[in-house]
């Protein structure tokens, strides 16, 4: 159902006739031998004269509708040139029955015929001459149409094949519905038609039941969010297909034609009907210009278009916003006001017609509300009006009440209607700011009512700084959702945090949230996180200012306030310790631990922190990240236990993890003096980088290896002896602390050990989350690598876990004894589309740590397949030795940390050398282009 359907003025004939010449036309199949290439003209003309119309910003709705009326007037000449008018007839349905086409819409027809002309070509020797040049002329029609370029989907039915297949098929009904006759025997359409009534089939009861089934079905598709940042304008929430859902139930059960006519029978106001015609509009203007970018049916704002579309449609960059992310915030803010507007709708016509008859009668909830069949309801007109909090009181009775389904249909409007009252005297009512905070204090239903006062306006009402990010789109691969999107989303991570069903999830953060007292600090945190977005600047500090303001505004103590606040402007600073600092460093967790200064602090975070990433896209949390926070979490825990003052050094704590590993090896049969001669040759920092239970794994498998290696030395001849001392041992195990696979690599030192392994785990569709080297003093190297499967899990088969191993073994043990330049093997991964959509300049930072004597080095790049082999082979071409990696990717961006040194073990500090080295390590990057 369009805002007005096409019933063919005079405009849209006259205007039709400037696409192509009709008389013209018609002259010319008269001459013609065959129809296919007038009619193929006619149809490119449409096509051509109709893109020209759409760049001179002609009416989008006179587009499609002329398309339309120009299309049947093909039709019609194609169909009379094959006499097909006899006993049969040609029905526009779906969408061009709506009088709706796009460019490359598919053109959508129906063949009806009589029962009397078989068209079954098994009983072709029982047939009347007539009847088979009727099956030959119908052939001849259908591909005809295909021959001239047009889009067809056609099915052939008689009267009563039609009434069966629509009396089982929602979706067959709802085209029927909508058919109307291009050209043929008006009897038999009209035949058609009356069988089609609520009368005969689909009762308007059941019919409108099965729509709001479907449309519920539709959106768990699309994770029951608008807010996609790749949307499909069609099919999507708060797309197209939510407007002609409301024409279908409105045709259905009030007979109209258009949704105009809703107005008169007082379920549409005059507003929201302009609001539902523009966002129609609007969406249409889109499809269009998408279909001729595409050029073909696409119904998806993919990366790949959405920079083009809005330069097309006049945006430009400005205020720190890209002009692609404002044309999205317009589109995004548009869908959501169409979905709020089919909610109501629906929630209307479920309370007329599918909820008529049950004769409930409304129960009282207090002085300003009742259930009206399950549904709350203002108990007057006036409520509003009179007492204005109960714009907030409402949602709290539906977190109290969980009987409840939602919301009635006219109360919505009310609230719509109202939203005005919330201004400054509203936020300062105490009243009002108690009932904000109560609603966020309820053990039930907190994330369902902040959603839906989000949809209803109230949430952006109330906090005027959250109206900023609603739609707000990011622009980039790393954030699934809309800023307002991704905040909802994080509440609802913290919510579940405190339900016991959902305990497995997170089970760390799920029992910490057992001691947390005061919960409703969690989630203003979460609400706040992002709320500064946009805005230029920091947002974690100018969300810091803002949440503080309101909970000051809520008389929330100073205590409360303080960490509420200090959530909001560190969110992030637990994440990016995890990721992106060695966190087994004492160092570290005591600088980590300062910041925090408290449990209480500590436990708050995490929470927010874990929240938060979950909820930025489904792919980006994984079980690396799980581990490393929990392992951060419990390491600042204890240094938090034993007090500030009482920081570990890093003798002490290289003391304990040998005194700790030993034992675990001596226990193991292992002797003191065989662990001793391994560990002589190795540096403290070997201690520090790994955990005792690492250590063990590590030295148990070297001086097994060694104990081998000297047996088969014994037998051996002297060039196999050579290659038995030199030979590569490769462990691979799933760590499940770590969260991840875990690879070891004993080997010679090798300059290119770090390029040839990630390039072969490359190959291999693995992702290396982090990297640590460690040379001893006898020309040995330790190499360990983290790594998950593309989609973010461990590595767990056990044939898998061979094949990575041997793949490494072979490669290393073919570079140890080639006597050619090691050279990158050729990496044949290709960019995934969105890849491609977004990419960024590389940078490379240096920074200097004098302490430990080591250079860190920070590469900020667009993610590409290979760039960890790549940035390898720079590292070898400029004598650089790596001793260490944190890989961090965030979307299409990947951040990452390596700890280099010169070839003589020195830190890097000439800014020459470092200036070459960042010149070695973009032009290899480059490469990946």
């Amino acid at each position: 159902m369009t805002a007005d359907k096409l019933s063919m003025p005079l405009n849209i004939q006259a205007s039709t006739e400037t696409l192509f010449d009709i008389s013209a036309l018609e002259t010319e199949l008269t001459q013609s031998k065959t129809p296919i290439l007038p009619l193929k003209n006619a149809v490119k003309s449409i096509f051509e004269k109709q893109i020209q119309q759409f760049q001179e910003k002609h009416n989008i709705v006179l587009l499609i509708q002329e398309r339309s009326h120009a299309i049947d007037i093909i039709l019609t000449l194609a169909w009379s040139y094959y006499n097909l008018g006899e006993n049969a007839a040609l029905l526009a349905v779906g969408g061009y029955g709506r009088g709706e086409l796009h460019p490359y819409s598919d053109v959508d027809l129906l063949l009806l015929h009589d029962a009397e002309h078989s068209l079954d070509e098994n009983k072709l020797d029982e047939m009347s001459e007539s009847n088979k040049a009727f099956i030959d002329n119908l052939q001849c029609f259908i591909a005809l149409l295909w021959d001239i370029g047009l889009e067809i989907g056609h099915s052939v039915r008689t009267v009563d094949e039609c009434i069966s297949e629509a009396t089982t098929d929602i979706t067959i009904i709802s085209n029927l519905m909508e058919s109307r006759l291009i050209t043929g025997d008006r009897v038999l359409y009209e035949q058609l038609s009356s069988q089609l009534s609520p009368e005969n089939i689909w009762p308007t009861k059941d019919f409108t039941a099965a729509k709001i089934k479907e449309k519920k079905q539709r959106y768990l598709k699309f994770n029951e969010t608008a807010y996609n940042l790749e949307p499909n304008i069609k099919e999507g929430p708060g797309g197209l297909r939510d407007i002609q859902i409301i024409g279908w139930v409105a045709k259905r059960h009030f007979g109209v034609e258009n949704l105009k006519e809703l107005v008169g029978h007082n379920f549409l106001t005059p507003h929201e009907y302009e609001q539902l015609e523009n966002g129609q509009n609007f969406l249409w203007n889109i499809r269009f210009a998408l279909h001729i970018l595409c050029k073909r049916h696409e119904e998806r704002l993919l990366f790949d278009y959405q920079r083009e579309l809005a330069e097309q449609f006049g945006y430009v960059d400005c205020e720190g916003k890209l002009a692609v992310e404002r044309f999205m915030t317009d589109y995004y803010q548009t869908v959501m006001q169409l979905e709020r507007l089919n909610e109501m709708l629906l929630q209307y016509f479920q309370e007329v017609i599918v909820f008529s008859g049950t004769g409930t009668e409304p129960k009282k909830i207090n002085r300003r509300f009742i259930n009206y069949k399950g549904y709350i309801a203002a108990a007057n007109q006036n409520i509003f009006r009179n007492y204005p909090f109960a714009l907030l009181e409402i949602f709290l009775l539906i977190c109290q009440n969980p009987e409840l389904k939602g919301v009635r249909a006219s109360t919505i409007r009310l609230i719509r209607a109202h939203n005005y009252l919330i201004d400054d005297s509203f936020r300062k009512d105490l009243r009002c700011r108690t009932l904000f905070m109560e609603i966020l204090r309820q053990p039930f239903g907190i994330t369902h009512e902040m959603r839906r006062m989000n949809r209803y306006g109230v949430l952006a009402a109330y906090i005027p700084e959250f109206k900023q990010i609603v739609g707000q789109m990011q622009h980039d691969l790393y954030h699934a959702y809309t800023v307002d999107e991704h905040t909802l989303r994080v509440l609802r991570n913290t919510r579940r945090l405190f339900v016991d069903k959902h305990v497995h999830e997170l089970p760390l953060a799920s029992k910490i949230a057992q001691y947390i007292t005061k919960p409703e600090l969690l989630y203003l945190a979460a609400l706040f996180h992002d709320i500064a977005k946009g805005r230029g600047g920091r947002h974690a500090e100018l969300g810091a200012v803002d949440v503080e303001q309101f909970c000051q505004k809520h008389d929330l103590s100073l205590w409360d306030t303080r960490l509420v606040t200090w959530l909001v402007r560190n969110h992030l600073v637990m994440s990016m310790t995890a990721q992106r600092k060695d966190i087994n460093d004492p160092a570290v967790i005591h600088e980590f631990a300062l910041l925090v200064g408290d449990s209480q602090y500590l436990d708050y975070l995490y929470m927010l922190t874990v929240s938060d990433i979950r909820a930025t896209s489904p792919k980006v949390w994984n079980s690396w990240k799980d581990s490393l926070l929990s392992q951060l979490y419990n390491l600042t825990r204890i240094a938090l236990t034993k007090g500030l003052e009482n920081q570990q050094h890093q003798d002490e704590y290289i003391k304990n993890s040998k005194t700790i590993a030993l034992g675990l090896l001596t226990e193991k049969n292992y002797s003191e003096s065989s662990v001793a001669e391994l560990w002589s040759a190795l540096p403290d920092e070997y201690f520090i980088k790994f955990q005792a239970e690492e250590i063990v794994w590590q030295s148990e498998a070297i001086i097994d290896n060694t104990a081998q290696n000297n047996t088969s030395l014994e037998n051996s001849s002297l060039e196999n002896s050579l290659l038995e001392k030199n030979k590569t041992l490769v462990l691979i195990r799933t760590h499940d602390e770590r969260g991840g696979t875990e690879i070891f690599i004993y080997t010679k030192k090798e300059e290119h050990v770090f390029a040839l392994v990630t390039s072969t785990l490359a190959k291999l569709f693995l992702d290396v989350t982090e990297a640590k080297t460690i040379s001893s003093s006898n020309d040995q190297t330790y190499h360990t690598y983290y790594v998950l499967e593309e989609d973010g899990s461990a590595v767990t088969d056990k044939e898998r876990i061979e094949t990575i191993r041997l793949s490494l073994e072979e490669q290393l043990s073919l570079s140890q004894h080639s006597q050619n330049k090691f050279e990158l093997p050729a990496i044949t991964h290709r960019l995934s589309r969105s890849q491609k959509q977004f990419s960024l300049k590389t940078k490379v930072q240096f920074d200097e740590d004098l302490e430990n004597n080591q250079t860190l080095m920070t590469i900020t790049a667009s993610n590409r397949p290979a760039l960890l082999s790549h940035i390898g082979q720079a590292l070898i071409e400029c004598n650089v030795s790596l001793e260490d990696a944190k890989i961090s990717t965030f979307g299409e961006k990947v951040e990452d940390i390596f700890v280099i040194r010169d070839k003589n073990k020195q830190i890097i500090t000439d800014i020459k050398q470092q200036e070459n080295i960042r010149r070695a390590i973009i032009g290899r990057i480059d490469e990946l282009e």
